[in-house]
């Protein structure tokens, strides 16, 4: 018989005294509110007119080389090593996601590219991307992902090739080609 209780108590004492005692959770410190910081003046820079591209058809297009037109600003530049929009480039990502959600028939093409440091298998992953990171930023901004490709072209197509930094900086760039279908 006691060959039965053995394992009886065994459990009891087990599972009968498996309690987790709650503890109350940690709590943050709460610091005093302090005063928000002046805002500091930024520099203003005049904003001229930019006349909104028509909806559809080969007009829509002749947006793309008016000068006036955000449109036909077509590059978007990098910091050194880096892949991530800058803010400035933001509204012309942008202008160019709503041309290409406006213009079903629209194509685009991504091209990467890279300054001359750095290995040749390097520059063209970076250039990718570059072009990989615009086309994320194009889809989520309307645009549907068939109507865009992104390629690398490295350090292959310098826009300049004097040896320094401001045109090193020229070369770090994602270029917009645009055609109709």
């Amino acid at each position: 018989m006691r060959a039965f209780w053995y394992p009886v108590m065994a459990s009891a004492l087990l599972f009968g005294c498996a309690t987790d005692e709650q503890k109350p959770a940690a709590t943050a410190p709460v610091e005093a509110a302090k005063p928000a910081a002046k805002p500091q003046a930024a520099e203003s820079k005049p904003v001229t007119q930019v006349q909104a591209a028509p909806r559809s058809g080969m007009g829509a297009f002749a947006a793309l080389k008016d000068p006036n037109n955000i449109l036909s600003k077509r590059s978007v530049y990098f910091d050194f090593d880096k892949f991530d929009v800058k803010d400035e480039f933001k509204p012309l990502v942008e202008a160019h996601a709503k041309f290409l959600r406006d213009n079903a028939s629209a194509k685009m093409l991504l091209q990467g590219n890279a300054d001359e440091r750095g290995s040749r298998e390097y520059n063209v992953g970076l250039g990718q991307r570059r072009s990989d990171s615009l086309k994320k930023r194009l889809t989520l901004l309307g645009a549907r992902e068939d109507q865009i490709e992104s390629v690398s072209l490295g350090e292959e197509k310098p826009v300049c090739t004097e040896h320094t930094e401001d045109c090193w900086g020229k070369n770090r760039r994602a270029h917009f080609l645009v055609k109709a279908q």
